[in-house]
């Protein structure tokens, strides 16, 4: 099996895909009212660097949304009927002149996506504990000036129209199958991960932001298929062609700073290493499962085709995991072959 992962500098507000061309879409924006961002936002559109100037938050918050608008009807242009966007999210808060408040990004992103006809699925919460004793704001011990500092932020999902048909019985559709276990864990509302630090220098990581692997990998692989393209329009440093090349599924990344774009060629060159690894820790994890699942009296109903081990239902009996075997530099982008896991 071979996968193509094209990336490009550029502006996600003019996407270079045709109509009805990318089955996913994952991607983590900028998230307006966050100050990292602010420079990057007034770039696009100075109103917003004078909003900000006279503290109206409430204008700068609305500014900010109407640049990501145009990104989300890009969005809803190229998916495909029935594919899949997922959006990481988190909301702002900032003090102004008016005071402290919270700016809720996740339901602005919601209104507008749905405003283009998106359809809102269930979202996750993605919660990134923190163990710090400074974390907590306001008035410390005493009421009632005291608020909750965000520990979490939102895996927005929605469907462009109706359920996605695949053909009856497809290979690629019953390959890509996940564990009934996983299914059980990953479809959970609450995702309890930590966040990752890059191995990039300050400049780079100052500049994206960040998500762990394993953040796109779950959602690339609950929501499409060995062979479907998967879109980031907002790449940065380049997890989520990562995570699409280590799952077998072609991408497309998009960012408008090269510098990030150029670090994508030392990330990528993990591919067979980490996906190799991620397919053994789930083989191993499955059959630990499958043993306690044995030693509870509760003997699984099926027998994997590709391996020696039980499944729980008859829609993971054809399950194959690939790795990357080996990745090459292309003209646009990256090519990966992938090989069959034993």
């Amino acid at each position: 099996m071979e996968t193509t992962h094209r990336v490009r500098t550029g502006d996600a507000r003019t996407l270079a895909c045709p109509d009805d061309s990318v089955e996913l879409v994952v991607t983590s924006p900028p998230y307006p009212m966050i100050e990292m961002w602010d420079d990057i936002f007034t770039e696009l559109d100075p109103d917003i660097g004078t909003a900000l100037d006279s503290d109206d938050g409430d204008r700068a918050f609305t500014l900010m949304h109407d640049v990501l608008d145009a990104v989300w009807a890009e969005i809803e242009r190229v998916l495909v009927p029935g594919g899949i966007a997922c959006i990481n999210v988190g909301d702002a808060t900032r003090s102004l002149e008016d005071g402290f408040r919270s700016y809720p990004n996740h339901a602005e992103i919601t209104d507008r996506l749905t405003d283009h006809g998106l359809r809102a699925l269930p979202d996750i919460l993605w919660r990134k504990p923190t163990n710090s004793g400074a974390k907590f704001m306001g008035s410390g011990m005493v009421p009632p000036n005291a608020y909750p500092t965000l520990e979490h932020e939102h895996i927005l999902v929605f469907r462009n129209g109706e359920r996605r048909r695949l053909k009856p019985g497809a290979d690629r559709r019953y390959e890509s199958a996940y564990f009934w276990e996983e299914r059980n864990e990953w479809f959970s509302d609450l995702w309890e991960l930590p966040g990752e630090t890059q191995d990039l220098d300050d400049g780079l990581r100052d500049r994206s932001g960040a998500f762990p692997l394993t953040v796109p990998y779950r959602l690339i692989s609950m929501f499409s298929v060995y062979g479907d393209t998967v879109l980031d329009p907002f790449l940065g440093t380049g997890t989520t062609t990562l995570a699409a090349m280590v799952a077998g599924r072609n991408s497309i990344g998009v960012d408008r700073d090269p510098d990030l774009l150029s670090a994508l060629e030392e990330r990528v060159a993990t591919a067979p290493e980490r996906s190799r690894t991620i397919a053994q820790e789930r083989l191993a994890e499955h059959r630990s499962w499958v043993a306690q699942r044995r030693a509870d009296g509760k003997e699984p109903g099926y027998e994997a085709e590709q391996y020696d081990f039980a499944v729980n239902t008859k829609q993971e009996q054809r399950i194959q995991f690939y790795a990357v075997d080996a990745v090459t530099a292309t003209d646009d982008g990256f090519r990966a072959v992938h090989e069959p896991v034993e």
